[in-house]
């Protein structure tokens, strides 16, 4: 449709790059974006309202496919709801194996947004080394869990079973090659002429921007606000019990222009902060035992009447699991507060008076997966 010198078009929702069923609404006149409405919905699957019907067991699968680039994280913030709604303890080594599989799976995330967000600006290289060396996290978690995305791994109260040393070993082997791996991503990418000029001051995101549209995660982190919920636990969002982040030794990455390349070099910093975090778990999980298996009875639990919130630092920024319970075996309501709805939303501003063909670069940049807004 034309309207004087303006032009609007539909990108999606099936276009190839916009990484799943979202259209976008773009008003153009000439090459430059006047205006964008982001359009969602089309992948809607009810995972909210799906709770209510199933008891909590029955849902504890499903909360996997919310983000399927990072189930670990979705599992966790709901198994911890329910785990202090109903006191129940967690052993320090389910506490290090959810931490060292929530870091292998921020990880194996990272790579494939690295692999997409440059093929997104014609570069295809990258994403064949980011997937060959995702596709060894993916056969770690074959291995553990029998599946390679949507693992159904931890039970309230622990995890299905323990992990033996050899799959430990084949961690630890990894994670002595991995490093050499980023630095040769970051000599391919960071310094390159065509990728700096295409992200550097391209679709700045100001701090007070990200304060004001609820912003987490590393698209916050990329504007110099150092604000991780590893780092800062707050009570009434995740019981200091149930996590470990404090007794392991990481910086969090930090930038401070808020563009496209700032959003790439923190995801850059984060891969090398996660080999860190994993080979400490691992160094502690070989020497020390413990239980992990859940002596609740997982089918027949009834969860006292309450509500409770729960945070965890998800690849794509905070991912909260609110539960209320009525005291049933079934949750009242479940909701989820995931980070690339946010980032959805704060689209149209950062491609204001942008070259459209930036649009790919900046919207590759926030790292949105369209099952965590559609939910």
């Amino acid at each position: 449709m034309t309207t004087k010198n303006k032009l609007k078009i539909n990108i999606g929702p099936q276009h190839p790059s916009t990484h799943g069923v979202l259209r976008l609404v773009l008003e153009l006149e000439g090459e430059i974006i006047k205006s964008c409405e982001p359009v969602i919905g089309y992948l809607h699957r009810g995972m909210e309202k799906m709770a209510e019907s199933h008891t909590y067991l029955q849902y504890l699968p499903i909360v996997d496919r919310i983000d399927y680039l990072s189930g670990f994280f979705n599992s966790f913030a709901y198994c911890n709801a329910v785990e202090n709604l109903t006191q129940i303890e967690v052993s320090k080594r389910s506490q290090y194996i959810r931490v060292l599989t929530m870091e292998m799976n921020r990880l194996s995330s990272h790579l494939l947004w690295l692999g997409t967000f440059l093929l997104d600006m014609g570069a295809t290289s990258p994403l064949f080394y980011t997937f060959r060396d995702r596709e060894v996290i993916l056969s770690l978690f074959e291995e553990l869990t029998g599946q390679r995305l949507m693992y159904n791994y931890y039970t309230f109260g622990g995890l299905r079973h323990d992990v033996s040393s050899d799959w430990l070993d084949k961690i630890t082997d990894f994670v002595k090659i991995m490093p050499k791996k980023i630095q040769d991503y970051e000599n391919i990418i960071t310094n390159n002429p065509i990728f700096t000029t295409r992200t550097k001051n391209i679709g700045i995101m100001s701090k007070n921007s990200a304060l004001q549209y609820s912003i987490t995660g590393p698209n916050l982190r990329a504007t110099g606000i150092n604000v991780d919920s590893r780092k800062t636990i707050h009570p009434f969002a995740c019981s200091p019990i149930q996590l470990i982040y404090p007794e392991l030794d990481f910086q969090i990455p930090t930038a401070q222009n808020g563009d496209s390349f700032d959003r790439y070099k923190v995801r850059v910093e984060e891969m090398k902060a996660c080999l860190k975090l994993i080979s400490q778990c691992v160094d502690w999980l070989k020497s020390n035992s413990g239980e992990v298996i859940s002596p609740i009875k997982q089918p027949l639990l009834k969860v006292p009447e309450g509500e409770f919130i729960s945070n965890v630092e998800a690849p794509r920024g905070v991912c909260s699991c609110y539960v209320k319970s009525d005291g049933s075996t079934k949750p009242y309501r479940v909701k989820w507060r995931t980070g690339s709805f946010y980032a959805v939303q704060i689209l149209p501003k950062l491609l204001e008076n942008a070259f459209y063909p930036d649009l790919m670069a900046i919207f590759g940049s926030l790292d949105v997966i369209l099952p965590e807004v559609d939910r």
